[in-house]
């Protein structure tokens, strides 16, 4: 039995607290909220920011963990770099971490990797941004560096810069400033992965699709491990080179690229599993490769050969699109969860809640995921969800 050290506590890291626990580790969670979800899983629950290194400093050298982690947690990954390196740990460094999170020192690190990328700028005004928009009328604003696309905005004028401005900069934590872009109007991927000490495998790779009111959430995630549309030997390939030029040692990866004009090109990379039970979840359904559990024995040292089990031939993550309104009634969800290729899902919402459109990751109301041995299936699997969950609104 190890102590392992999880920073972050919310509904994503419930898979990975579960995980060790299942592997008969003891388990420190820190997380800013005394209900955090993943306290009632791990046997020590600590209040602590996330982005507080010193404060989770304190606790790991009360507690000595013999490893520090975080998963499908983008702000959590350079206080864990931190804490591990100060207390001697296996960890990415704080280069690296710092690499994988600040969206600018990303852009401006795989640009000179030869990795295609929007064409970007690190912006601290108004004025600065509105430079770059007049060269490039199409443009997206981003946080430096944030997670579940909070803080992001397509804009087209000046005054779009200025009605979103704020907005954006208060999710930047590394400096108060923005990354401004090219718009990328292009299919966009995902594509996780995992690193060990002898390769780099890609575990699952998804086509998205978006809202049509909001083109910066996604609406659904089709995972195949092959595509007639696009090549998808030819993106594990250039994932793999892009992921060994960041100098990621061991761990977890998530990445999403957009497809244009031939090129895919890198919108972001993180050093961690993706969220919403990617990487715990749908990267085992597809690839038979059990990542969390492969992820604890590497940094505790115990072993890092993948082994892989059963899996699927294609897979969906959802987010549920109900019309807005006040719900009134609420039905449908045990019997969903008996359907055939139903792995899971959950409604974040309750009778009486206001339904409002999703203006970033966090605020879609629920999700569930499929798995079937067919595009043609899966489809049907989903459409007999939709039949079955009903949110009534007025």
């Amino acid at each position: 039995m190890a102590k392992i050290m999880v920073v972050a506590g919310g509904s994503w890291q419930c898979p990975i607290v579960k995980t060790a626990k299942e592997m008969g580790h003891y388990v420190i969670c820190t997380n800013l909220y005394e209900d955090s979800p993943a306290f009632k899983y791990a046997d020590a629950g600590l209040v602590a920011n996330v982005l507080d290194k010193e404060r989770n400093l304190e606790i790991a050298k009360e507690y000595k963990p013999d490893a520090v982690l975080t998963e499908q947690s983008d702000i959590a990954v350079p206080t864990v770099a931190y804490v591990a390196e100060k207390l001697g740990l296996k960890g990415i460094g704080i280069e690296v971490a710092d690499r994988f999170t600040n969206k600018y020192k990303m852009r401006e690190f795989a640009s000179k990797a030869g990795v295609p990328v929007p064409e970007y700028k690190l912006c601290r005004t108004v004025d600065e941004a509105a430079i770059f928009l007049n060269e490039n009328p199409l443009s997206i604003i981003k946080p430096i560096d944030s997670q579940s696309s909070r803080g992001i905005h397509i804009v087209r004028t000046k005054d779009d810069i200025e009605r979103y401005f704020e907005d954006c900069v208060q999710y930047s934590n590394a400096e108060n400033a923005i990354l401004i872009e090219e718009f990328i109007d292009g299919t966009e991927f995902t594509v996780d992965g995992v690193m060990t000490s002898s390769e780099y495998v890609v575990t699952a790779i998804s086509q998205k699709e978006h809202y049509g009111y909001n083109p910066n959430v996604a609406k659904k995630l089709i995972f195949t491990n092959q595509n007639e549309a696009y090549d998808y030997d030819r993106l594990r390939k250039e994932n793999m080179d892009m992921i060994a030029a960041m100098g990621l040692s061991f761990g977890l990866t998530h990445t999403e690229y957009k497809y244009r004009d031939g090129k895919f090109y890198l919108i972001e990379t993180a050093a961690r599993g993706g969220g919403t039970k990617i990487s715990s979840d749908i990267a085992k359904l597809v690839s038979g490769i059990d990542c969390n559990r492969l992820y604890l024995n590497m940094i505790t040292g115990v072993s890092d050969e993948i082994i892989k089990g059963e899996s699927h031939a294609c897979a969906m993550l959802g987010f549920f699109d109900f019309k807005p309104g006040r719900i009134t009634d609420i039905t449908g969800l045990d019997k969903a969860l008996l359907l055939k290729g139903v792995h899971d899902l959950s409604l974040e919402i309750k009778v009486g809640d206001m339904l409002e459109k999703a203006q970033d990751d966090r605020s879609r109301c629920g999700y569930y995921i499929l798995f079937a041995e067919s595009l043609q299936e899966l489809n049907e699997r989903e459409r007999r969800l939709k039949e079955t969950v009903r949110v009534v609104t007025e």
